[in-house]
């Protein structure tokens, strides 16, 4: 997507030359792993020739494929062949330890987030397929929308599309399958939104300052939300790491449970207020901690919780989390009433963090 492409150059360009001299960049860069991808699809880009608002050759790889309906989806198998960008984008995902992130599009200006896709466990039946961090979403999109020049105004690209506060749930604007938001959601433990910059798919050249200074504020400030939370380690009686325990809020578990990196470490996305953080190894019992969390993003650090389980002495393991439909069992459940309800790719910014 030639804006998100553009937006992403200038905010490297932007990040580099004002660290050491604004204030605000520098206790970023120096509090946060900023990883920045500009296209996901050169192919696509350098096979638009001829600029149209409204329909591009760069929405496809190649091969001819739309990557933004090429990954696994949580909830239907979309026969696919998994294009070798798309490839490398999950073996990236699963390698680093992202905490937040969002994917810029055009033809549209709003700020979407998960699902995207959905099913009877997920409320879709209503039109609106909630997330178990449902609350985070909606105030990450807000974030991003109230900090640009306009999107929060909601008004769309046309009468006949509105957003109210210029956000929308993925699945209440249309259902999308096989899309990298949903999937970085559930396999990354990475919490993402899709960002429509512009109505106009690719504007003119003259455009692109301009669409810089309306989106510079909201990306910064978009970044800072990486500090939101809790984070903290899993350590054993000699103090190390355990990798793969399974830390998770009270209420809000994943059908993928999220679990410590290689270095024991956990992030959790959480508002300000009071939860209960419940950290699991397997074959010991649980510990669950108290913790009141503000808000930190002004400090650049997420409030810090440890565990330690004295017993354990050995590292643990996990299979990792398949990637069929996880949500699959769960509507077919939901459906027959067993289950309770749960709580043009082009251009990506996705944070990490390291505990301090």
């Amino acid at each position: 997507q030639t804006v998100g492409r553009e937006m992403l150059l200038h905010l490297i360009d932007f990040l580099v030359t004002s660290y050491g001299s604004d204030p605000v960049v520098t206790r970023l860069l120096n509090n946060t792993r900023i990883h920045i991808m500009p296209s996901m699809n050169p192919d696509g880009f350098e096979a638009t020739k001829v600029p149209d608002c409204y329909y591009s050759l760069g929405r496809y790889n190649g091969n001819g494929e739309d990557l933004n309906r090429n990954f696994p989806d949580a909830f239907e198998l979309n026969n696919v062949t998994v294009q070798p960008e798309t490839r490398a984008v999950m073996e990236w995902i699963s390698r680093e330890t992202f905490v937040l992130s969002a994917n810029l599009h055009g033809g549209a200006l709003v700020a979407s987030y998960a699902f995207d896709n959905g099913n009877a466990a997920t409320g879709s039946s209503q039109g609106y397929s909630r997330a178990p961090d449902d609350d985070v979403f909606v105030h990450l999109a807000k974030t991003y929308s109230y900090n640009h020049a306009s999107m929060h105004k909601g008004a769309g690209c046309d009468s006949r599309q509105t957003f109210p506060g210029g956000i929308t749930n993925g699945f209440s604007w249309y259902q999308l399958e096989g899309g990298m938001q949903d999937y970085n959601y559930v396999w990354g433990q990475c919490l993402e939104i899709t960002l429509e910059l512009s109505c106009c798919k690719y504007p003119p050249e003259d455009q692109l300052e301009k669409f810089w200074r309306d989106n510079r504020a909201a990306l910064l400030e978009y970044m800072k939300q990486v500090h939101l939370g809790v984070k903290g380690q899993v350590l054993d009686g000699s103090g190390r790491p355990i990798a793969q325990a399974i830390v998770e809020a009270v209420g809000r578990s994943h059908v993928c449970p999220y679990r410590t990196n290689e270095h024991g470490e956990y992030f959790l996305l959480l508002l300000p207020g009071t939860y209960v953080i419940n950290a699991t190894v397997p074959g010991f019992q649980s510990q669950l901690k108290t913790v009141e969390i503000p808000d930190n993003t002004a400090n650049f650090s997420a409030l810090r919780q440890d565990f330690t389980f004295r017993a354990v002495s050995v590292r643990t393991g996990a299979a990792p989390c398949p990637t069929s439909p996880l949500y699959g069992e769960l509507g077919r459940s939901a459906a027959a009433g067993r289950a309770a309800p749960l709580g043009v790719l082009a251009a990506t910014v996705l944070l990490a963090l390291t505990v301090t």
